[in-house]
C-alpha cells in the first residue's frame, strides 16, 4: 500500500496573514461572517452599499474580538455596479495587499411594507417583476460580478478560496405551509425569485470551481438553513422547528465553523461542493 508524505505540515483553519472580503457585511449573517473569520486571524474587509453601517460592523470588531482598527476595513460598494467593485478592489489592494478569501453573502430577501402587502404581492400569480429582476440583479449578477472583479486577482495571484452564500432553498422547494398563521390563513409565501437565484449560485459555483481550478482558486458554496432572528413570528418559529430534525432554528452564529474550514487551508482539497449547515432541514 503507497505511502504519501507531502512533505508539509497538516492544514490548519488559521487565516492568519490573509485578507477576506464579506459582501452584505452588514446585515445579520454579514456581521457573523466577518467575526468568524476575523477570529480566525483573518484581516476582513466589510463591504456594503451604506459606510456608515460598513464603519459599524469595522467597530464592533474591534469591540467585541479586540481587532486592531488596521485588521478590519470598511469599504462601501455595489455590487451590480462592476465600476464599484474596481474601486473596492484596488482599495483592497492599496490597504491589504492581496485578496486571499471572497464571501459572497449580500442578497436580496422578499420584505414588504405590511402584512397585506405580503400576502398579496408574494403569490407567485401577483409576484411583481421589478421585484424579480432587482432580486436577480443582486444575489446572481452580484455574485458573478464578485467573483470577475475579486476573484479575477486572486486566479493572477494562483491562489485564494471563494464562497459563494446559498440557501437550502436552492436545493428544494420551499415548504408554504411553515408561513401560515395559527388560524390557517397564509400570511406571506416564499417566491419563486429566491429558489431560483440561490440555485442559480450553487451551479454557478460549480462552474467557476472548475473553470478556475488550475488557477489555484477554489470555488464552493455554503447553504444554511432558517436562521433565529427577531421579529420572526412564533408560529413560524414553531413551524420551522417542527419541520427542522434538530428542533430549533440555526443561532446567528453557527455558519462560522463551515465558513472559517471553507476559507483556510483546512479545506485545501474541497471545491466545487455546497456545504449545508440547516439542522438537517433536508435529510428529509
Amino acid at each position: 500500500m503507497p505511502v504519501f508524505d507531502t512533505g508539509r505540515a497538516a492544514p490548519t483553519f488559521s487565516l492568519e496573514g490573509r485578507v477576506a472580503i464579506v459582501t452584505g457585511a452588514a446585515g445579520l449573517l454579514g456581521r457573523q461572517h466577518c467575526r468568524a473569520l476575523a477570529r480566525a486571524g483573518a484581516a476582513v474587509v466589510a463591504t456594503d452599499l451604506d459606510i456608515a453601517a460598513c464603519q459599524a460592523v469595522v467597530r464592533e470588531l474591534a469591540e467585541t474580538n479586540g481587532i486592531a482598527q488596521l485588521n478590519a476595513h470598511a469599504i462601501a460598494a455595489d455590487i451590480t455596479v462592476p465600476e464599484s467593485l474596481a474601486r473596492l478592489r484596488d482599495l483592497t489592494l492599496e490597504r491589504c495587499g492581496r485578496i486571499d478569501v471572497l464571501v459572497n453573502n449580500a442578497a436580496v430577501n422578499d420584505r414588504f411594507d405590511d402584512d397585506a402587502a405580503a400576502a398579496e404581492l408574494s403569490r407567485f400569480e401577483r409576484y411583481p417583476l421589478d421585484r424579480w429582476r432587482r432580486a436577480l440583479d443582486v444575489n446572481v449578477t452580484g455574485t458573478f460580478l464578485c467573483c470577475q472583479v475579486l476573484g479575477s486577482e486572486m486566479a493572477r495571484r494562483r491562489a485564494g478560496s471563494i464562497i459563494n452564500i446559498a440557501s437550502t432553498y436552492g436545493m428544494v422547494g420551499p415548504d408554504q405551509r411553515i408561513y401560515r398563521r395559527t388560524d390557517g390563513s397564509q400570511s406571506f409565501w416564499k417566491s419563486g425569485v429566491y429558489p431560483a437565484s440561490k440555485g442559480a449560485v450553487l451551479a454557478f459555483t460549480r462552474f467557476l470551481a472548475t473553470y478556475w481550478a488550475d488557477a489555484g482558486v477554489r470555488v464552493n458554496s455554503l447553504s444554511p438553513g432558517g436562521v433565529a432572528q427577531d421579529g420572526q413570528s412564533p408560529s413560524f418559529v414553531d413551524a420551522y422547528t417542527s419541520r427542522t430534525p434538530l428542533g430549533r432554528m440555526a443561532a446567528p452564529d453557527e455558519l462560522g465553523g463551515a465558513l472559517v474550514f471553507l476559507a483556510s487551508d483546512a479545506s485545501s482539497y474541497v471545491t466545487g461542493t455546497n456545504v449545508v449547515v440547516d439542522g438537517g432541514w433536508t435529510a428529509w
